[in-house]
């Protein structure tokens, strides 16, 4: 099986990496092209473009002209280490071994805005590029139509490489819509994870994005190669919930007593 999860805005590029077995992403002629577009644009036009503060535009603004190939560990670090969202606190790439990494090279994917699809040990260096942003591009209005096409057809490929037709989708709903899912050949599963508060179970944004990252690693660590073996999903107090669950949508439910 193959999964995918969502980038993260937060990075830490202080932090060395624990491997040093790296390798390039696949696209960096599209992603250079990106930063093309991307460096026309002054830092105020960036706040516009991203709706952020005068300071991030500003250091956007530097990433950007700063940005150059040829990707080496002095000048990029490991995607899977880089992003520090909360679906990476919950993934904790940095304490997978040798095996795990090799593993999830051929398992998991992430996807992004500049660099389209990433493996977790592809280097990558500092950005903030959303996909729904919308970004005039050759291809059209936005990233989606820059992207869609090419990781569509490349993610059927990775998910057949995987050794089954089995996509499980652990990404957000922005960028999910990076894949034209119709098009796809692989049989798409997408967990739902679900939080009790005040007596009812409902999908908590900062709980449900660590689950996702809690899920992702769960899938390497345990060699998870089967869709069926799914439903023993059994991490930090979530447990697999029948009775709500479809085929193609997986329920799990945590109870309030069994968070940390």
């Amino acid at each position: 099986m193959l999964s995918i999860i969502s980038p993260a805005k937060t990075l830490d590029f202080e932090t060395p990496s624990s491997t040093r077995d790296v390798t390039q992403p696949d696209y960096l002629d599209q992603s250079r092209a990106l930063i093309e577009i991307l460096r026309g644009y002054s830092p105020q036009q960036l706040s516009e473009l991203m709706g952020i503060s005068d300071k991030l535009a500003g250091l956007n603004a530097a990433r950007y002209a700063e940005w150059q190939t040829p990707f080496s560990m002095d000048n990029a670090k490991p995607a899977a280490q880089a992003f520090q969202g909360d679906v990476y606190v919950g993934l904790e790439a940095a304490t997978f071994s040798d095996a795990d990494n090799a593993f999830a090279q051929d398992h998991l994917r992430i996807l992004s805005g500049l660099y389209g699809m990433l493996r977790p040990l592809d280097l990558i260096q500092p950005y903030r590029l959303e996909m729904g942003i919308r970004l005039e591009n050759a291809a059209g209005k936005d990233l989606y139509a820059y992207w869609q096409d090419r990781l569509t057809r490349d993610l059927d490929a990775a998910v057949a490489a995987s050794g089954s037709s089995t996509l499980v989708n652990l990404a957000s709903n922005e960028y999910s819509k990076a894949i034209d899912f119709k098009r796809l050949e692989a049989d798409v599963v997408s967990p739902v994870f679900r939080d009790e508060k005040n007596g009812q179970f409902k999908i908590i944004s900062f709980y449900a994005k660590k689950a996702r990252g809690l899920m992702a690693a769960w899938l390497i660590r345990e060699r998870v190669e089967k869709p069926s073996a799914l439903t023993e999903f059994d991490v930090a107090g979530y447990r697999y919930s029948p009775e709500e669950s479809k085929p193609d949508k997986p329920v799990f439910r945590r109870r309030e007593q069994d968070r940390d």
